[in-house]
């Protein structure tokens, strides 16, 4: 890459993409950086980045709606609604740590990557669900605009739903608006001290299967020796009013003593261990020539597929989602990455090769293969909305 763009506002960025098509010039389209070394290298003879789109545009409290440029770190964002008692509502990851970067991740890359975190299992569905509205530059070097500042707005072609989760290959993201909700006032987690991981992902099916609310459910294959927790350790959080916390953690407690001793973390140690699952920090430091996966399968899949991972390579792991989302670290080798997709073949799942060196990222899978019918409708969208291919090139797949 020769240079780095850093457009000041959205006809900044239609200039740049104007120019990268006249030159036939490739972008490598990013906020902050943070997930270089996620998904395959981008090929480009120029970076564009949003973070100079900075700054939340509009916050109606009352209406639980915000607005914000696509650059906006997501701290900012969340302290301000933290000053009006309210969240995001798909718990964004921030995997500074994992990528080995310190900058904040922004509100156009966690919407772009559709990342959600543990919240994601308590009815509230991936971000993309809670996008409202988005404005976007494609690869026409034209304003798009998706959806709007309301709850009901459904007008015209869904692009926001899209654009989430498309990396960028279908057009930059501008401004993002969202749906927030309340913060509960405080939470408490259930820790269970379980056998095995089967055992694990079944105590999180009874809490997940309660009338209480769970709204947190993860497995820590090793523990986490910081709180106490030792050995294979099943996670349910809840989160409510002070008053009406005890009673129903009380419940949910006497519901799942039948799997192994509950150990109960309360207020901020409770935070504090959610926000490590979020960040994936149970997988530990991540070397430099090591990779990280995601694969998303069925929960009760989960304790299988880790099994294999680990008697693969020594996988580190980590399940979320009620078993559902499996992490797993581990050499960056072809043999790994096989075994991987392997497990998630088998599996009848998905993978996700999250990070990794640029030697293995240019030369497998990434992603699983599409199948025929959905490839072709893949093509014919990127065709439409980026035709000159210069909006992140091979991100998600050779030659797409």
């Amino acid at each position: 890459m020769s240079g780095l763009l850093c457009p000041a506002d959205e006809a900044g960025v239609v200039e740049a993409v104007r120019a990268a098509v006249a030159d036939r010039a490739p972008l490598a389209v990013e906020g902050h950086g943070t997930k270089r070394a996620s998904l395959r290298p981008v090929q480009a003879a120029r970076g564009l980045s949003t973070r100079a789109l900075a700054g939340i545009t509009l916050y109606k409290p009352q209406e639980m709606v915000l607005s914000a440029r696509a650059g906006t770190p997501i701290p900012e964002i969340e302290a301000a609604l933290a000053e009006r008692g309210q969240m995001l509502i798909g718990e964004p990851p921030d995997f500074s740590t994992l990528m080995g970067t310190t900058a904040p991740a922004t509100l156009g890359g966690i919407v772009g990557a559709n990342l959600t975190g543990p919240r994601r299992i308590f009815a509230s569905g991936a971000t993309r669900d809670h996008v409202l509205g988005v404005r976007a530059v494609t690869g026409h070097a034209e304003v798009v605009r998706s959806g709007g500042r309301v709850h009901k707005d459904v007008t015209g072609l869904d692009l926001r739903k899209l654009l989430a989760g498309s990396h960028g290959t279908l057009g930059i993201l501008t401004e993002i608006t969202l749906k927030v909700l309340p913060r509960a006032e405080t939470q408490a987690t259930l820790a269970i001290a379980v056998e095995s991981l089967a055992q694990g992902v079944a105590a999180l099916s009874a809490g997940l299967g309660s009338p209480f609310g769970v709204t947190g459910a993860a497995l820590l294959p090793e523990g986490d020796a910081q709180h106490g927790l030792a050995g294979p350790t099943a996670l349910l959080r809840l989160e409510d009013f002070f008053e009406f916390l005890p009673h129903r953690s009380s419940a949910l407690r006497a519901l799942l003593e039948r799997f192994g001793t509950v150990t109960m973390l309360e207020a901020e140690a409770s935070a504090a261990l959610w926000r490590g699952v979020r960040d994936a920090v149970p997988l530990g430091a991540v070397g430099e020539e090591e990779a990280v996966w995601r694969l998303s399968v069925r929960p009760q899949a989960g304790p299988a597929v880790a099994a294999a991972l680990r008697q693969a390579f020594g996988a580190r792991l980590l399940l979320d989602w009620g078993g559902g989302l499996v992490w797993a670290a581990g050499p960056a080798t072809g043999a790994a990455h096989e075994a991987v997709m392997r497990a998630a073949r088998e599996a009848r799942g998905t993978f996700m090769l999250f990070r990794a060196p640029d030697a293995l990222r240019a030369s497998v899978a990434v992603l699983p293969e599409e199948p025929a019918p959905l490839a072709a409708i893949a093509a014919r969208v990127k065709a439409a909305m980026d035709p000159a291919g210069v909006l992140n090139p091979g991100r998600m797949r050779a030659g797409a």
